[in-house]
């Protein structure tokens, strides 16, 4: 746990600063955090073992998520990201939600469903009844392919068996009945794609044996419906005022523009993608295969049948002692791990797992889920107040800056005076570096 994850003006000290004020507050060494500082932190030798034809690696930006407190613990959020607002939204989000002692959260055990697909079926109805009846069978012919799992108390813990019509063509004018097998795995603190995709192909065999029919895919899937993760927050609505703004007023803005995101799939998209801007960012940073969530994610948005928002906000009125607050709630979806995968092969990934206390895979779930809680309150509270463009446009002039061939101090001057012209183009932006001047092109290294 970090010392403290208030770092006022981290923002604004140079990069050697930063490693070492980050160094103090999870209480290492700078030498600890020095691949953060290398230009490429995963050697290609690695990357050409991770993946086929490899020719090399591309870096994205890490930067630090502040003000976090989750759960009562003071947490600085390591997250990977290109996008320029992300992390300054997301820690500005953090600091409102201390105001109500931050955000609390609740992970289910790390359950995971490996799906067994059995066709070409004599009676569907009594190869169900056998597959259950066999269930025990089943349920030890996949331990015993992971006798490790299952001693650490992990492993296969049920088996649930679905009848599906499927149509026969693409036309849908006949059907056949499908069996589909779902095993339950407890995966600990791995995600579980290889260890649930092993058992499903283990237990195949039996399967067709008990059923007489055919077994076709044998694989997990990315709906992890069995291990939602669950995120809230409560927010003094006076801690919001802002922009010339009442605190009241702020929260309606916030609280419709949720109500408009429950009514129309359009909507819904964009609101998680900001949901997603900030989970995405932490599952890479921690080695996660972000697209698996981000699969499931928005297969759990429309598991009614209607594309819904992740999360949602509502302003509740005063009562008593207590003043009235803004309240945010999150539910989804989160297959991550700890172990394995890339958490293993980038030397990068445990250096920004320690950041976060090398938390177990259910505590990590939260850590997701409040930041994509906080990254939501973010995009909100600008799109239902001055709008999102304003803070966009304002940290893309720092990106046109570095475009345009500025280095240094001389990216602040830069976008200082493109914002301040209000033509925040590229164009404009060579012009103001090259107005600079001669003298402190040679100062600045531009």
């Amino acid at each position: 746990m970090a010392k403290g994850s208030r770092l006022p003006g981290f923002h604004k000290a140079k990069l050697s600063e930063r490693l070492r004020r980050l160094a103090d507050a999870i209480d290492c060494d700078e030498d600890d955090l020095a691949g953060l500082a290398e230009s490429a932190s995963l050697p290609l030798e690695n990357a050409d073992a991770m993946i086929e034809n490899a020719v090399g690696v591309l870096g994205l930006p890490v930067g630090i998520g502040l003000n976090f407190v989750i759960d009562g613990e003071e947490l600085l959020v390591p997250m990977a990201v290109e996008e320029p607002s992300v992390i300054a939204a997301v820690s500005l989000a953090a600091k409102l939600a201390r105001e109500g002692g931050g955000f609390f959260t609740e992970s289910e055990a790390p359950l995971m469903i490996g799906q067994v697909q059995i066709t070409q079926l004599a009676n569907p109805d009594e190869a169900r009844s056998a597959l259950l009846a066999a269930k025990e069978r089943i349920l030890t012919a996949a331990n015993a392919l992971h006798p490790a799992m299952r001693a650490r108390g992990g492993g296969a813990k049920d088996l649930e068996v679905r009848l599906l019509e499927v149509p026969e063509q693409v036309e849908k004018t006949s059907f056949q009945t499908q069996l589909i097998a779902h095993l339950l795995v407890d995966t600990q603190e791995a995600m579980g794609a290889n260890l649930v995709n092993t058992m499903c192909e283990g237990i195949a065999p039996l399967c067709e044996k008990i059923t007489g029919g055919r077994v076709r895919l044998r694989i997990l899937s990315n709906l992890a419906d069995r291990r939602l993760t669950r995120a809230r927050v409560r927010i003094p609505v006076e801690a919001l005022a802002d922009f010339g703004l009442t605190g009241a007023e702020v929260a309606l803005g916030i609280s419709e523009a949720s109500r408009f995101a429950d009514a129309d799939p359009y909507r819904a998209c964009t609101h998680n993608k900001g949901v997603m801007n900030g989970v995405d960012a932490v599952a890479i940073a921690t080695g996660n295969d972000w697209r698996a969530i981000e699969a499931g994610a928005h297969a759990w948005a429309a598991r009614s049948g209607h594309y819904a928002p992740l999360s949602r906000w509502w302003v509740e009125p005063a009562s008593g002692t207590t003043s009235a607050a803004l309240i945010g709630s999150i539910e989804l979806p989160l297959q991550l791990g700890t172990v394995g995968g890339a958490v293993k092969t980038n030397p990068l990934v445990p250096v920004l797992l320690r950041l976060l206390g090398n938390p177990p895979v259910r505590k990590l779930s939260g850590v997701l889920a409040a930041v994509g809680l906080a990254q939501n309150l973010a995009a909100l509270r600008a799109l239902g107040t001055v709008g999102i463009q304003r803070g966009h446009m304002a940290l893309h002039a720092r990106n046109l800056a570095v475009t345009a061939g500025a280095r240094g101090r001389a990216v602040d001057e830069v976008a200082r005076q493109l914002v301040a012209s209000g033509e925040i183009k590229l164009h404009r932006a060579e012009e103001i570096v090259a107005s600079l001047g001669r003298e402190w092109s040679a100062a600045e290294g531009l």
